[in-house]
């Protein structure tokens, strides 16, 4: 990194003191906000922060450890933390990110939100890196759909200082069938490029020289091997897999640091170009690099180590082909294709079942791979958590499906207890960092559409004694009988139960005590309810008693306290009963 501060300081400085100054201003300006993870300050080993320079996670570099641009950011940066993503057209071109490209990183970041939101991808990470590796596309040279206007492509990967890697795509992309080159705005090498790369402008094709496709499939490379990218390691680690090189590494979080507190929009085409690319060891650097042209190829010779001896190639960088050390032999590991990436709903409607049925809806879960395609063979464990005894059909609160061909996975049928009330089904698919689902459901009291008096007679009684009929009734659900069906039993004043009735009929609590509303009633397994003793008190008259259900059917009773008419003695007539008229004497 010094090197390179240096480098960039000779252009402006005229003295040593000068040149000190800067350095020391530049030093003070350009701590990154996220800290490297566990690592050194200062171009320390790369292990510190998580990566090693001859193996890492993943065999290859997305770019083949091409060049990039060394660039630092502005010494001023930007005072508006955390507002990077409205503001207002101003600041320099150097600072600013052209419209169409910005654009992309930000539609990129919201894509992989969807599709693997434990991976956190900020746009700021994208900018960072499309800074870095073609200077946002040079400048925001893009037509309307966000191609290049022609190709950007790295020098051949031909050994001579960079990596050897022999053409893997017939010149498709790079237009070179004997090596292959870094290709588009976030320079990927063909071969990655068959793994990784993207249609997001949606126009039937992969093309990486559209920035959209591009920044789609950078964000994913990233987020590749469960990397959470709010965590400093996981974001070190990523950005190596970009580049294996620290000094890469420590400039992209630079320019991260840059963007995360502020930048801005510019015109297409306005951005500045950089202007300092990297150079490997050993290779001879021309008095004024400036940038690459398209399809050219700088030719560093390699430096000898000692006068005499033999040339030393350039730093070796893990997956670069080169040599010095010896890289470790690549290892089998998935492909992109292969790679779990996120778990969605797939379609699983509202989880309400009435106590004691089946579930309608059957839980739904849909696995993508890391490039958002179905993924089959992924375990899910769908997990019930709750008090209302629901079940899985056969009985268990945890089952464990594999997702099919179509990236699906549908848990068993669904079982309400008897429980009414809320719970939840768990899905969780994965190792490392799972991916979760919860949905909630709910169990509902049995219901009865209509409840009705098994019989139609008068239920009279004396005041102060007891009526002699039981009141027996039964609950139906759709003509069925309905078991198990919570009822209510009243004493009202009116038909419809708006007001109670604290006179007249009564039901007696464990204790003996009068009350005139029950809520402990039951159906039976028949749909049949017989409602508990009722007693008169000593007020004569025509009272309701009214029962309803969960599901709203309801059904009035009347009930009569009277006294009982006399009766004749056995064997007399009414007319010898009743009183007779008393005779006046004659005066």
């Amino acid at each position: 990194m010094a090197a390179h501060i240096r480098r960039r300081l000779r252009k402006g400085a005229t003295t040593t003191a000068v040149a000190a100054a800067a350095v020391a201003a530049l030093a003070a300006s350009q701590a990154p906000a996220a800290t490297l993870a566990d690592g050194p300050a200062g171009g320390g080993d790369p292990k510190a922060a998580g990566e090693d320079t001859a193996s890492t996670e993943d065999d290859g570099a997305a770019t083949g450890n091409s060049p990039y641009y060394t660039d630092l950011p502005p010494l001023v940066t930007p005072d508006k933390p955390g507002s990077s993503s409205n503001l207002p057209v101003t600041g320099s071109a150097e600072a600013g990110i052209p419209a169409s490209i910005l654009a992309a990183y930000k539609q990129a970041e919201q894509t992989v939100a969807t599709t693997d939101p434990a991976c956190r991808l900020p746009w700021q990470l994208l900018a960072a890196i499309g800074k870095v590796e073609s200077g946002q596309a040079r400048g925001g040279r893009v037509d309307t759909n966000g191609t290049t206007t022609s190709p950007i492509l790295g020098p051949a990967l031909n050994g001579q200082g960079f990596a050897l890697i022999k053409d893997t795509d017939g010149g498709a992309y790079d237009s070179d069938a004997v090596h292959d080159r870094a290709v588009g705005p976030m320079q990927f090498i063909p071969s990655t490029w068959a793994s990784w790369g993207q249609d997001a402008n949606g126009d039937g094709r992969k093309d990486p020289n559209n920035i959209y496709d591009a920044a789609l499939a950078a964000g994913r490379y990233l987020c590749a091997n469960d990397r959470d990218l709010a965590i400093a390691a996981d974001l070190d680690k990523a950005v190596l897999s970009y580049n294996r090189s620290t000094e890469y590494l420590r400039t992209v979080r630079s320019w991260f640091s840059y963007y995360q507190r502020g930048t801005h929009e510019i015109p297409d085409g306005t951005g500045r170009l950089p202007t300092t690319p990297s150079i490997p060891s050993g290779s001879t650097p021309s008095p004024n690099p400036g940038t690459p042209s398209p399809g050219t190829t700088p030719s560093p010779k390699p430096s000898p180590s000692k006068p005499g001896g033999k040339p030393t190639p350039g730093p070796s960088k893990p997956g670069d082909g080169s040599t010095s050390p010896t890289p470790k032999p690549p290892t089998s590991k998935p492909t992109p294709a292969e790679t779990f990436g996120s778990l969605e709903n797939a379609g699983t409607g509202p989880l309400r079942a009435t106590a004691g049925q089946a579930f309608d809806e059957r839980v739904a879960v849909l696995a993508r791979n890391a490039l958002g395609a179905p993924l089959g063979k992924v375990s899910v464990t769908f997990t019930i958590t709750g008090n209302t005894g629901t079940l899985f059909a056969g009985g268990k609160k945890t089952v464990t499906v594999r997702t099919g061909a179509d990236g699906t996975a549908t848990a068993p049928e669904l079982r309400a207890g008897e429980k009414a009330g809320e719970f939840t089904v768990t899905a969780v698919a994965g190792t490392g960092r799972p991916r979760t689902l919860t949905y909630a459901a709910t169990v509902t009291a049995r219901q009865a559409d209509t409840i009705a008096r098994t019989d139609e007679k008068a239920l009279v009684a004396a005041p102060g004694e007891k009526f002699a009929d039981a009141v027996t009734v039964k609950a139906t659900y759709k003509d069925a009988a309905a078991a198990g069906v919570a009822v209510t039993a009243t004493m009202v004043k009116d038909p419809l139960g708006l007001f109670d009735n604290d006179k007249g009929p009564y039901f007696k609590d464990a204790a003996g005590k009068p009350v005139r509303t029950l809520t402990t009633l039951t159906t039976d397994a028949e749909g049949m309810l017989r409602l508990p003793e009722i007693f008169a008190d000593g007020t004569e008259g025509t009272y309701l008693l009214r029962l309803t259900t969960e599901g709203g059917a309801s059904v009035v009773i009347e009930l009569t306290i009277q006294a009982p008419e006399e009766t004749a003695p056995e064997g007399t007539t009414p007319e010898e009963t009743a009183p007779k008229e008393t005779e006046t004497p004659e005066a």
